[in-house]
């Protein structure tokens, strides 16, 4: 399984909007890949924006760019494997 992290940083004044882009655009554009597994929104008090998604296999599907008017710093994306303790 992999986890990918975007990350992004919205517009203080969009902020709002940059969230419901994120929960009504791009998610779902992932979620209904066979090989998704999962994702989940977080947000924070300095205007960011998290996805953290699951995926079966080793090649997640990207989120799609986020619409340039919403960000301060275009997203950024890392995959991650479990590690056996």
């Amino acid at each position: 399984m992999i986890v990918r992290m975007w990350e992004v940083r919205g517009e203080p004044a969009r902020f709002a909007d940059l969230i419901s882009w994120v929960c009504d655009t791009a998610v779902p554009r992932i979620e209904v890949e066979p090989l998704h597994i999962s994702s989940e929104v977080f947000s924070s008090t300095d205007h960011r924006v998290v996805v953290v998604s699951k995926w079966r296999g080793s090649t997640p599907v990207q989120l799609p760019d986020p619409p340039a008017d919403l960000v301060a710093r275009k997203p950024h994306a890392w995959d991650f494997t479990q590690v056996d303790r």
